[in-house]
């Protein structure tokens, strides 16, 4: 029971992490591309996991795992975060975030072809219902109006989630240790994203407010969030206590962007984001029986 606390502990501190930083990424992507955000915030991501990874002893199993990283790298953080933090430059935050929590409903479509796993009609029917509630986000409540707001927006962020899920699926096979892998990955990416840098926009000074955005979205959101929440799924006896706890972040990240980056809060965005959540409920009550 005590580490079962532990767990639950990590888990809500990583939730409250997560929650900030759909905030984080508006306040930046005010400042500056979404591009040099990617970079920032690689940077000090690689450094503080990098640091971790010598601190635990961990270094010498950094020696092997590099072909699993060549394309994972270009995976997460290259493809996923450009694509993600795309949407949110274009999107309403509250938008963005929403559509971005379909990733996991994506990842049980997609495991039927690539894992080979059965859908149930049940899991199709919470997939309806999360889908509706995208349309409605996307629609912004016009559900009979197919001209969307920003097309292109919405593409991006429904994007990001196939990039999401496609990398966790093909993440069931690497046998790497989660931290290692991670700053792995982040050690081919950091190179690219530099490259693609200097031949794109470079980088300009915004002054500290945005270098403060850029340091604490690689710190929380790509960081710390992402070893709490490792320590968590870890230490936890039954998976599902530390997996529901991400049903608290939404309310608690539009609450924020209402309140730092002054979003007026969209009715569409609240029904849309109730079924999104409605239906990923269902699908984690499905996994639970099935269990």
């Amino acid at each position: 029971m005590n580490q079962d606390r532990q767990a639950i502990a990590f888990g809500l501190a990583a939730v409250a992490l997560w929650s900030t930083v759909a905030t984080a990424f508006k306040v930046a992507l005010a400042f500056m591309t979404p591009l040099e955000l990617m970079w920032i915030a690689a940077l000090v991501s690689w450094a503080l996991m990098g640091a971790l990874v010598v601190k635990r002893g961990l270094l010498t199993q950094a020696l092997s795992g590099w072909k699993t990283a060549a394309w994972a790298g270009l995976m997460n953080p290259v493809a996923y975060y450009l694509v993600l933090f795309a949407a949110y430059d274009r999107l309403p935050g509250q938008e963005a975030m929403a559509l971005n929590y379909t990733w996991g409903l994506t990842m049980a479509l997609l495991a039927v072809p690539i894992l080979g796993q059965r859908l149930a009609l049940k899991d199709l029917a919470a997939g309806c219902v999360a889908y509706a509630g995208v349309w409605v986000i996307a629609t912004r409540g016009q559900v009979l109006n197919v001209n969307f707001e920003d097309p292109l927006g919405v593409a991006l962020a429904l994007a990001s989630t196939l990039i999401w899920a496609l990398y966790w699926l093909l993440n069931t096979r690497d046998a790497r240790e989660p931290l290692v892998g991670q700053w792995q990955n982040f050690s081919v990416g950091l190179p690219i994203l530099t490259v693609l840098l200097l031949l794109g926009p470079g980088f300009t000074w915004h002054g500290p407010a945005a270098l403060g955005a850029g340091v604490y979205v690689g710190l929380f959101e790509m960081g710390i969030a992402f070893i709490f929440w490792q320590l968590a799924v870890h230490r936890v006896s039954r998976t599902a206590k530390v997996t529901n706890l991400i049903f608290l972040s939404p309310p608690v990240s539009l609450l924020l962007l209402h309140v730092v980056v002054g979003e007026p809060l969209m009715m569409s965005t609240f029904i849309g984001l109730a079924l999104i959540l409605i239906g990923l409920g269902c699908q984690q009550l499905i996994r639970h029986n099935k269990a």
